[in-house]
């Protein structure tokens, strides 16, 4: 099998493995992701809302943002005890990384940066890998967040160049390109996917993993979301997409990126535990674990590893890339691992 990394994909040649037959398709990626990864592995995350409410942004999806009237309550930044407190019940639960969020425009350089650098210090000292999403970044900012510790920044493309304009307006394309730039110049590994079920067309889905995989480095992670329509967002009346768009999107996004942690994210809460099996077969090997992602319900711990159980899965541990040789990451990030081994 050719396993050769590519970075030079047409959409044509995305439409025609998107569109092939399902269950060959389905074989066709449990083959990369069997030749590529630990097959049956699972990065379990935990994903916290560290400062909810209140964006400026008008994210179509969005129940964060101000200009909505949603159920979401506007919650100042936690405490950096209680995110800690909260890392370590997601760790004894079993997962790996623990995900902060703020529903931020951007970063600033202010005390709450300040608070959130130490957070990322306090939660990386309990042996977990530590991921951001806190908007746009600086190149300065992003040096910091790498010299606190920061193992990923997550900040998703949501959709083709062109279907973006459609539902954000107060940040650009480019925008979130840059700071994915940043993120990477200061060796942070890369999360960024995106979301199906908005209203895009199919060419939209191959536009965004044509920007994802044609990136001269493969992002480290893509989290690939259902869009979870919530009342009172211009969205808020979506059709759920199908699983097998979602067992689609997976499958191509592992032919495409074989060495990528393809995330199953928002929308499980709505599968059954076989549906799911088929999207750990098609090229999953990581979930959100956990009964809310930021201010959407989620399945629990307890299920998570009920189904690990009956499908024979096993979690992966934190920094295991690095920990074969794999991403360098920042001076403060191999201290650390110095001090683990």
């Amino acid at each position: 099998m050719n396993t050769t990394l590519r970075h030079d994909w047409t959409p044509e040649e995305i439409s025609e493995i998107y569109n092939s037959p399902l269950l060959e398709l389905v074989f066709k990626a449990a083959e990369v992701h069997k030749a590529q990864n630990n097959f049956g592995e699972v990065q379990v995350s935990s994903l916290l809302s560290i400062k909810t409410g209140g964006c400026p942004e008008d994210c179509a999806y969005c129940p964060q943002a101000a200009r909505y009237h949603t159920d979401t309550e506007v919650q100042a930044l936690l405490k950096t005890e209680e995110v800690v407190e909260t890392a370590k019940r997601a760790k004894a639960a079993g997962a790996s990384r623990m995900c902060l969020g703020a529903a931020w425009r951007e970063v600033r350089d202010n005390r709450d940066f300040d608070r959130v650098l130490d957070m990322v210090k306090e939660v990386t000292r309990l042996d977990m890998e530590v991921c951001c999403t806190l908007g746009m970044l600086s190149e300065s900012q992003a040096q910091k967040l790498a010299d606190a510790g920061l193992y990923a920044y997550n900040h998703n493309l949501d959709s083709s160049a062109e279907f973006y304009e459609t539902i954000i307006t107060t940040r650009t394309y480019d925008d979130r390109l840059q700071t994915l730039e940043h993120v990477r110049n200061a060796n942070i590994t890369v999360c960024s996917g995106g979301i199906i079920g908005m209203g895009e067309y199919l060419e939209d889905r191959y536009g965004m993993l044509q920007t994802l995989a044609n990136m001269p480095q493969h992002p480290d992670s893509v989290p690939i979301n259902a869009l979870v329509p919530v009342k009172g967002t211009p969205l808020e009346n979506q059709e759920r997409v199908s699983i097998w768009d979602m067992v689609r999107m997976i499958a191509t996004a592992r032919i495409m990126m074989p060495k990528t942690v393809i995330r199953l994210s928002a929308g499980r809460n709505e599968m059954t535990m076989p549906e799911q099996a088929l999207c750990f077969m098609a090229g999953a090997n990581s979930i959100f674990a956990g009964d809310k992602l930021l201010t959407t319900p989620n399945p629990t711990f307890d299920t998570d590893m009920q189904m690990f159980e009956t499908l024979g899965l096993k979690t992966r541990e934190p920094f295991k890339e690095r920990r074969q040789g794999g991403h360098e990451g920042s001076k403060a990030q191999r201290e650390k691992m110095a001090d683990l081994v």
